[in-house]
């Protein structure tokens, strides 16, 4: 016995006969019911004892070959793209592509586009409108309109968007007598629209209201930015053409984004605005600079900073604890050390240090400010000095939530403590970095590469060799994720040094004299090669062959840092006066005059101002 169309049975008295029908059913008697709404009564008791077999939208929905067959039965030929067009359309709704087959040309030939999807569209519009929102109320309707602007349908965006005090119920109601409302996972409490009556939604809505969907977005987008949910903010800000709200909305999340590695979204709201209000906004700038930089994408973040600084950003606030100024100055510290420019990093940082170290509140900019300095330093081989910075900055990192700082803090102390003879505290740090990416979801970004190479130049030094190179393995994978290849050229010396050693102990003297070149052709690539100058150039493989820094000439191995300081010993300044003129420590230009001495082959200050003089590079 087949009872179709039961949703129309409304009639208590007889809904209650058919249960008991049901409940007491003759032997050898097989019931199908066809409904759009599943009655009360029997069903569930029944369904409890294993008694009924139900069949919802989900089985009855073609798969794409099932609906490839279709085609072929109705002898319609389609475009592969344009099939995949129509299926998506239709999500494998059976009355839908039974429509579209029935529409097609005659059998054998090509439908002609756009006409036959235009017809097939049309059509299907029409069955919609007929055969759905023709047997609701003008309430519901409306209602169901209202709701095609959103993405997922909850019950407090349908409140915002429909100002109905009775959303949740009603979409409730609505999801029992429509069937194109699809649930979202296993509970039934957020649906979608089905997006062949999404679309009949939306057009309707652009058609009869003067406004079209404009009030719909600016209601959805001050709801989502009210909770938090700053993407589907931005993106219905746009729509409804609110673009304060759309750059307020990003200017008060971007930070918690980026600081827990999820800088990837960031950059999706930036690109959703125009970039016309991008470029004209110092503060929008620094975002889409730190945006950049969280993923290792230097040259986008300098020019993103070049944009601010074209602003002139003075003492404009840029959220509650700093100003635009400080913002772009570290910001572009953190560029140069990225870079490898550690000499213009410590530079950017010097006049920031009493605020970086003095009291007030503990925050990202101060925990980012901080690392950075404590990097520069450790690169410089200011050991002692790069551990207090680093310290502070994962004190700052932790308490603000930076977690890319506090990685990023707590591997470089693991590098200051191995490449200062402290291999237990190398280990322990290293773990620690580690352990807090796991946590913070950011296992492969490249801010846990010291960790890795830390660890590595730990099991090396054990003899771990397997244990080394998979840290080191780690630590090449890692890099390679960086959106600028050349960043971290100092890393990717010391951790390509540390390969060298390792083929070298495994007995592939030509792995580790190709190791062992690449770091130091990277080295090159440094403003400063700081520790790397003394590290590179006695590594030798087992054949007893000493491998130099570079192959290029060694008047070319000066940075513009190096040079600068070359000018300056042509004067009768101290060191520590020359420090003073290039706001540097002692020890940084100590260690330049050192690299300096060392490429032009000479022992003292009047031996390097001559070979300078003679090979033109003063």
């Amino acid at each position: 016995m087949i009872l179709d169309g039961l949703e129309f049975l409304t009639d208590v008295e007889a809904l209650q006969t058919l249960a008991d029908f049901v409940t007491w059913i003759p032997p050898g008697l097989r019931i199908v019911i066809a409904t759009r709404r599943v009655p009360g009564g029997p069903v569930p008791s029944l369904r409890a004892r294993g008694s009924v077999a139900e069949f919802g939208p989900d089985d009855l929905r073609f798969t794409p070959e099932e609906a490839e067959e279709l085609f072929r039965a109705a002898e319609v030929a389609l475009p592969a793209g344009r099939f995949a067009e129509l299926y998506a359309g239709t999500e494998g709704w059976a009355a839908g592509l039974g429509l579209a087959a029935h529409l097609a040309a005659r059998p054998g030939e090509v439908p002609r586009e756009p006409d036959y999807l235009t017809r097939v569209e049309r059509a299907i519009s029409d069955y919609l409108r007929a055969e759905v929102l023709g047997r609701l109320t003008t309430r519901q309707r409306d209602f169901l309109e209202d709701l095609s602007v959103l993405d997922e349908l909850a019950a407090g965006p349908c409140w915002a968007v429909t100002g109905e005090a009775r959303a949740g119920a009603l979409l409730q109601e609505l999801a029992q007598a429509v069937q194109f409302l699809v649930p979202l996972g296993p509970g039934r409490e957020t649906l979608r629209l089905h997006r062949a009556l999404r679309s009949v939604l939306a057009k309707a809505v652009d058609a009869e209201r003067p406004t079209g969907s404009v009030p719909l977005h600016r209601a959805a987008a001050r709801w989502f930015d009210q909770h938090g949910e700053t993407s589907r903010a931005v993106r219905h800000a746009v729509l409804g053409a609110d673009l304060t709200t759309a750059a307020s909305a990003v200017l008060q999340a971007w930070e918690g984004a980026v600081v827990t590695g999820r800088h990837a979204d960031v950059a999706l709201w930036l690109e959703q605005l125009p970039w016309e209000m991008v470029a004209a906004d110092t503060r929008l700038c620094i975002v889409r600079a730190m945006t950049a930089l969280a993923g290792g994408d230097a040259e986008s973040a300098d020019w993103s900073l070049d944009l601010a600084d074209a602003h002139r950003p003075g003492p404009v606030a840029f959220g509650e604890t700093s100003r635009a100024i400080d913002a772009t100055a570290i910001a572009r510290s953190a560029v140069s050390c990225l870079r490898g420019e550690i000499l213009t990093a410590a530079r950017l940082t010097e006049p920031a240090v009493p605020q970086l170290r003095g009291p007030g509140p503990l925050t990202s900019w101060r925990a980012l400010g901080c690392v950075t300095r404590g990097l520069a330093l450790l690169w410089h081989g200011d050991y002692e000095e790069s551990q207090s910075w680093l310290g502070e900055g994962a004190r700052h990192a932790r308490a603000s939530g930076h977690a890319l700082a506090l990685v990023r803090a707590l591997g470089a102390q693991a590098a200051c403590a191995g490449l200062s003879g402290r291999p237990g505290q190398a280990e322990t740090l290293g773990a620690q970095a580690l352990e807090t990416a796991e946590a913070a979801g950011l296992s492969g970004h490249f801010v846990t590469v010291l960790a890795h190479v830390s660890r590595g130049g730990v099991a090396l030094g054990t003899h771990a060799l397997d244990e080394a190179d998979r840290s080191l393995a780690l630590a090449e994978r890692v890099l390679a994720t960086a959106a600028w290849p050349p960043g971290e050229p100092h890393a990717r010396a010391l951790c390509g040094l540390l390969r060298s050693r390792l083929e070298d102990r495994r007995g592939d003297r030509d792995a580790a004299r190709e190791a062992l070149r690449s770091a130091a052709v990277t080295a090159t690539r440094c403003e400063s090669p700081g520790i790397l100058s003394g590290l590179l150039p006695v590594t030798s493989v087992t054949s007893g062959t000493v491998v130099t820094p570079s192959e290029e000439p060694r008047e070319q191995e000066l940075s513009a840092a190096e040079r600068r300081i070359l000018r300056a010993l042509c004067g009768p300044l101290t060191l520590r006066e020359i420090a003073a003129e290039l706001y540097l420590s002692r020890n940084t230009v100590k260690t330049q005059v050192r690299a300096i001495f060392r490429k032009l082959d000479v022992h003292n200050r009047p031996g390097a101002v001559a070979r300078a003089r003679e090979r033109g590079l003063l």
